[in-house]
Formats: structure tokens, sequence, C-alpha cells
């Protein structure tokens, strides 16, 4: 195993192992990323795979400025959002009925769930509250940053998120009712 400026260096040289061994090492955390952002695993795919294009055109780029997971991940995130934002003129998200915020929504209807079942709702959000939610909740940008990468006002990224929590009560709240 090489050290992660051995391993960039000899990317940078193109060797095929090293490349290799640099998309074996980060490739499984970042397929999480794409999962979460993606609609279903073949887009998921798609994201990966452009997402580790621009990662290895881009290395030469990488300054040694924090951690390497840590710019591979943003090269990801950056890519999903690309594509998102590619899909959004030739797509039209239904939009889910206003949510009505669940009053009896408990923490343990979590405990309910598996974390498959979770990811599988979050999945099924709506497009534009997908992508929002991940962006501030997991990913933990800003909704002034959201407002930029995605070329959308702060209030339309406070009121996706808004939407997508209230989706995700209502539908953890069927949950918990079949459950029970």
């Amino acid at each position: 195993m090489y050290s992660e400026e051995d391993l960039i260096n000899r990317c940078l040289s193109n060797e095929a192992r090293a490349q290799e061994d640099f998309y074996k090492r980060f490739a499984p955390k970042m397929y999480g990323v794409c999962m979460r952002f993606a609609k279903n695993q073949m887009e998921a795919d798609d994201i990966l795979q452009e997402g580790f294009i621009k990662v290895f055109t881009n290395l030469k780029s990488f300054r040694n400025e924090g951690s390497l997971e840590g710019w591979v991940r943003k090269t990801i995130v950056n890519t999903a959002i690309n594509l998102y934002k590619k899909n959004l003129k030739h797509q039209k998200d239904t939009d889910i009925e206003q949510a009505e915020v669940v009053q009896n929504f408990e923490q343990s209807s979590l405990d309910k769930i598996s974390v498959q079942e979770l990811m599988d709702i979050i999945r099924d959000l709506p497009t534009g509250y997908r992508v929002v939610f991940n962006l501030n909740v997991i990913e933990g940008y800003s909704h002034k940053e959201i407002s930029q990468l995605l070329e959308i006002s702060e209030n339309t990224s406070k009121s996706q998120l808004s939407r997508a929590r209230q989706a995700l009560q209502k539908k953890l709240f069927e949950i918990n009712r079949t459950k029970d």
C-alpha cells in the first residue's frame, strides 16, 4: 500500500496499478455519497464513474491542503450537483403535497427501520428535496452555499429542506404505524 503522496505521484505518472489502488481506496466510501444523491443504483454508478474521471483528470491540482479523501469527496459531491443541474432542465418532479407536520412523531420510529429503509426513503424524495437535504444535513453545507452551488435562492433551499423533512416525517410516521 502506497502513502498518499506516493500514490498521488504514481497516479500522476499514469501507473495503472496505482490508479487501481487509488480507486479501491476511495470508491467504497464515495459510492455511499453517490447513493445518497442518486435516484437509483444506475445513476449512482454514473456519478461515481464521472466523478473519478474528474478526480484523475484534476489530481494534479490537489495541493495537499486538507485530506485527500475530503478533496475526492468534494469532487464527487460536485459531480452529483452538476448531474442534478443538467437533469433539472429535462425533468419535472411531481411536488409532494404540502405534507403535514406530524405531531406524534417519535424518535423511536427511527429505531424500527433499517439503515437501508431510511436510505430508500431519502432516495424516494423528489430530486430537489433530496439534493438539498443531502447537502445540508449530510454534507453540512449552509443554505447560502447550497444556493450558490445549485443556483437557487437561499429561501428556495430552506423551503426544499423543510419540505424534505416534512415528507420524511410523514413517511416515518406511516412506517411507525405499520410496524406497531
